[in-house]
């Protein structure tokens, strides 16, 4: 690897770039350098605490090799999913999944043990997975730039991507460019900024730097993933819920079926203005320690209130996590995550979860195992894309967010929020709503490009990232409009789920979006 600076600015050369530090961006990290590249790994944050995954504890869709087993849970899987994910790549997915949990046995992570001496390897606790997840990298000999944003991709002139810069966000704002032969994206989906725990990362930076090169997305319907928190905190895990009575302000009991019904009936609640509060009382005495232990993010603020949440009744709201746990994403064409974009592989949220998802949430176990799987597959693919590859000239892409103007980025972000984040606007869905929306985020964008957003320094991360949110609701509600039925998270006016649409959907474009059905494989 080859590295030199001028002035402030540092460039390296490198063979595979990696964008985001998360479990996927770490594991496509760990996989190109196995294949014998040279990596960068450049994260927003720090590489091992920044992001969801991070937080908290984390479940793995994790099943021994079993035939039976793992086609049941495909088939069962293919039902939840709206009938929208791919049997071959779940069973892929669950392949890959077990031989590299295998690996992480390998380096080191404490997997509890059960009473006949067996681990448990069907969940993560977040803080340890990454720490450890970081430390393998390092050791594979990844250059880690943490701190470091990407705002644009390179674009060479075969029209292949080939690196990026951005900025060094603890050395003032100071640019950095990396030249690659090929690079990986996992910066994550888009939660809007709207507090879900470990997602302030995560404001679809990477999806509006693919779309700049032309990247296709699929399944942006699939938006309106809302989870469960405390009004007084941020934590959105849902593991807690399963165990909770809910209560409307005046005391009474609300009837819910399941914990996923509960989702809809109190969100309907709380989408009239009503308060709707919650008590864990369901949960057996002897699991209180083990529930603290697993999530003990979920009981701090509560805690810090007084509140014993086993025995008192607590305020609850919805907070929405967007394309971080719906399943919308870039659209991947190939086995080995790559993208509509040569030298572009996609990885974890950043990418569609279709795959495994379809039209639910894969929060938690399946997305576990996503990030898990695509970012091994990227990694190879990348490094094998990268290897004996003519270096031409390459030159940053896109400008949507980066030119100084006049618009306030906090204003612009809070006007996104406002069509996004309430429950009746994208929980419930509308299509005169949908249209209303879209007329606001249309204009604003257009603004986006006329006036520009004011930033320099670091403050480009800022105005970019909300360009990239304005063009990620755009996205959305676009894509919603026009997959005309209810289907999985996508709720709309009560329509039925029709069997005519039971196809993925694709999108994208800037400033003039389109949208299609994805192409059916021909069986030959």
């Amino acid at each position: 690897m080859s590295t030199h600076s001028t002035g402030d600015v540092l460039v390296l050369d490198t063979d595979v770039l990696v964008l985001g530090g998360g479990p996927a961006g770490a594991w496509a990290a760990l996989a190109a350098a196995g294949a014998g590249a040279r990596v960068v790994l450049a994260d927003k944050g720090y590489c091992g605490t920044s992001g969801p995954t991070a937080s908290g504890g984390n479940n793995l869709w994790y099943i021994p090799p079993d035939e039976a087993a793992r086609e049941r849970a495909v088939d069962r899987r293919f039902e939840q999913s709206g009938r929208l994910a791919d049997h071959r790549w779940m069973a892929r997915a669950l392949d890959e999944t077990y031989r590299r949990v295998d690996d992480l046995a390998s380096f080191g992570y404490p997997f509890p043990v059960d009473d006949d001496g067996v681990e448990r390897r069907g969940s993560l606790q977040g803080p340890e997975y990454m720490k450890r997840m970081r430390r393998r990298v390092h050791r594979s000999g990844v250059t880690i730039l943490d701190h470091h944003p990407a705002l644009r991709l390179l674009v060479d002139d075969w029209g292949v991507a080939a690196g990026a810069s951005g900025i060094a966000r603890q050395k003032g704002g100071t640019n950095w460019t990396v030249r690659a032969g090929a690079v990986v994206l996992a910066t994550g989906g888009c939660a809007f900024l709207s507090g879900a725990f470990g997602t302030n990362v995560d404001t679809g930076d990477g999806h509006l730097m693919a779309a700049e090169l032309g990247a296709e997305l699929s399944g942006m319907e699939f938006s309106s993933a809302y989870a469960f928190s405390p009004a007084r905190g941020s934590h959105t895990k849902g593991l807690m819920m399963q165990f909770a009575t809910y209560y409307t302000a005046q005391g009474r009991t609300i009837d819910v079926p399941d914990p996923l019904g509960a989702r809809i009936k109190v969100a309907s609640r709380l989408a009239r203005g009503e308060k709707v509060y919650a008590r864990l009382d369901k949960a057996p005495p002897e699991l209180h320690e083990a529930m603290r232990n697993a999530q003990p993010n979920y009981f701090l603020p509560l805690d810090k209130a007084g509140i014993d949440p086993f025995r008192d009744k607590y305020e609850v709201r919805m907070v929405l996590e967007g394309t971080v746990r719906g399943t919308g994403g870039l659209r991947i064409t190939g086995d080995d995550c790559a993208t509509t974009v040569p030298g572009l592989y996609a990885a974890g949220d950043v990418a569609t979860r279709e795959l495994l998802s379809g039209a639910v949430s894969g929060g938690g176990a399946y997305n576990g195992a996503w990030a898990i799987s695509s970012g091994t597959w990227a990694g190879h693919g990348a490094a094998a894309f990268a290897t004996g590859r003519a270096r031409p000239h390459s030159v940053p892409a896109g400008r949507a967010g980066l030119t100084p103007g006049r618009l306030d980025a906090a204003t612009v972000i809070r006007a996104v929020q406002d069509e996004m984040l309430p429950l009746d606007r994208n929980l419930f869905r509308t299509r005169d709503r949908l249209r209303d929306s879209l007329s606001t985020l249309d204009a604003l964008w257009e603004r986006i490009a006329s006036q520009g957003i004011a930033g320099t320094g670091r403050e480009r991360l800022r105005a970019r990232s909300a360009a990239a949110m304005t063009v990620h609701a755009r996205w959305c509600y676009r894509a919603a409009l026009a997959r005309p039925e209810s289907r999985g998270m996508h709720r709309l006016e009560r329509l039925p789920q029709l069997q005519r649409f039971e196809h993925r959907r694709l999108i994208g474009g800037l400033d003039d979006q389109w949208t299609a059905a994805e192409p059916q494989e021909v069986a030959a």
